[in-house]
């Protein structure tokens, strides 16, 4: 199509981040600020959803492909989009606008600034995932730490300031090696330009090194064991819309880079570290699903549990199984719809009570019944129930690690029963019990925005857990074509 759509997913946001600059409203409720944020998230998500209808699923090629000479003979800006990169964009313009709905009781100050860097924010995630040039996908992938920066260091908690250099420190930090590996990725082969380098290859005796400078950017980012303090600390200080966007996006930027770079530009040095990734991964899901059982602050529970359910996303895409690819990226979807659920379910418990102690709540279920349902189907969608977009993904890659190692899979599969553990326990202490606190006598259930958010979120968690099969019929064939690619390049090795 003549029309740049992907270029127009990417420069809406910020388009509508320059109108809030110049727009005014009334200062105490700043309403045409939040109304001028919330079209242009939804104008970018109704696009999105058209760029899906226009979608061919029935081929692997990289579809409404723009390409410019940025720098001559050096960089082009170069975008597309194929089965693995489609949904992620669709999950990051599904959710901003319910992050922008629900500052409306958590974001008191700087309310337009604030709105700014999470439009701006978009813009940088959605190029991410449709970049098809290297130095293009890693401007993008470090520009986004910009915008989160910010949104921890001024509008986070009491210790916003650490958390958010910690965060900025531990993901830039990891990502120099890569930018490296992307400059001698050009000096090597003379282009950066993705879709080449799947053809013409990587030289093998370059590929373990290269590998491991993308590794040590995506590893932190994911993040994986042991590079993972800084997400506990970011997602505790970080305002709720914030620890949204944190764990539903920008974790799966590092996830879709080992499907699409690990796998397709070194499958080589991928064989040969597979077992490091599965090593890790079951680390990370047993000991991080333990600490999140000592847990007694809610947010840095599920914070903890994002870890355990990354570690699961590592451990699928790299079994090279289509089931445990496919598996991947619908538990990346799923973790993103939940993983957001979960954090505003607990923000608004925050808005009212200010406090995220699982020790302040207990007996709940009587006096805020609405809130009590919509949240344990988060907590049952957490833990993998079937019927829920959890139990796809999760099943999906078992039965892909089931077919590469057999061990792994039994070890991994001790991690669902962990996350039952403390994501029900959680559920009983806050919910259900004594109503020992009198101040919860207070507490009013979930207003009409807050309903929308949320069942905004239930229903596509209930819907892909009953029929995932819109999910698995767009990525089927490009995760195919990537298997197919991987082994004949195994093959020539």
């Amino acid at each position: 199509m003549n029309f740049p759509i992907l270029s127009s997913l990417i420069l809406l946001p910020t388009i509508g981040a320059f109108f809030l600059l110049f727009t005014r409203s009334k200062k105490e409720e700043n309403i045409t600020i939040k109304y001028v944020a919330l079209f242009t998230s939804l104008v970018n998500f109704f696009l999105s959803v058209y760029l899906w209808i226009l979608f061919d699923s029935s081929t692997s090629e990289f579809q409404f492909v723009e390409n410019r000479t940025w720098i001559k003979g050096l960089i082009n800006y170069k975008v597309g989009v194929d089965g693995i990169s489609i949904l992620f964009i669709i999950l990051t313009t599904f959710i901003t606008p319910l992050c922008i709905i629900s500052v409306n009781s958590s974001i008191k100050k700087r309310l337009s600034e604030f709105l700014i860097a999470v439009l701006i924010m978009e813009s940088f995630m959605i190029g991410v995932f449709c970049s098809l040039d290297l130095v293009v996908f890693y401007l993008f992938f470090e520009a986004g730490l910009i915008p989160m920066f910010l949104i921890i260091g001024i509008w986070g908690g009491s210790r916003r300031v650490y958390s958010a250099f910690k965060f900025f420190l531990y993901t830039l930090l990891g990502s120099v090696l890569m930018l490296v590996a992307i400059i001698s990725i050009y000096w090597i082969s003379g282009t950066t330009d993705v879709t080449q380098l799947y053809e013409i290859g990587i030289d093998k005796k370059y590929q373990n090194l290269l590998w491991l400078a993308f590794f040590s950017s995506f590893a932190v980012k994911t993040p994986m064991w042991p590079v993972h303090t800084w997400l506990p600390d970011a997602h505790v200080e970080a305002p709720t819309a914030g620890s949204v966007l944190l764990a539903a996006i920008l974790l799966k930027m590092a996830g879709y880079g080992f499907i699409r770079f690990s796998l397709g530009l070194f499958p080589i040095a991928s064989e040969s570290f597979t077992p490091l990734i599965y090593t890790l991964s079951v680390i990370a899901i047993i000991f991080t699903s333990l600490i999140a059982l000592m847990q007694e602050d809610m947010k840095k529970l599920i914070a903890y549990s994002s870890v355990a359910h990354m570690g699961f996303v590592t451990l699928g895409v790299f079994t090279i199984q289509q089931q445990g690819i496919e598996g991947s990226i619908i538990q990346m979807i799923s973790h993103g719809l939940v993983s957001a659920a979960l954090f505003l379910s607990v923000g608004v418990l925050y808005d009212r009570m200010h406090s995220r102690l699982i020790t302040t709540y207990g007996g709940i279920v009587t006096i805020v019944p609405k809130y009590s349902v919509l949240l344990m189907v988060f907590v049952l969608a957490s833990l993998g129930l079937p019927g829920t977009s959890g139990f796809v993904g999760e099943f999906l890659i078992l039965m892909g690690v089931f077919k590469d190692n057999f061990l792994v899979a039994v070890i991994a599969s001790i991690g669902v029963i962990l996350g039952a553990a403390y994501i029900l326990w959680m559920y009983k202490r806050v919910v259900f019990g004594k109503l020992v606190n009198s101040d919860l006598k207070e507490l009013i259930d979930l207003n009409k925005s807050e309903i929308f958010i949320l069942s905004s979120l239930a229903v596509p968690i209930l819907f892909f857990g009953f029929y995932p099969e819109p999910l698995i019929n767009t990525i089927e064939v490009s995760i195919s074509d990537l298997i197919e690619m991987y082994n004949l390049n195994l093959l020539y090795k």
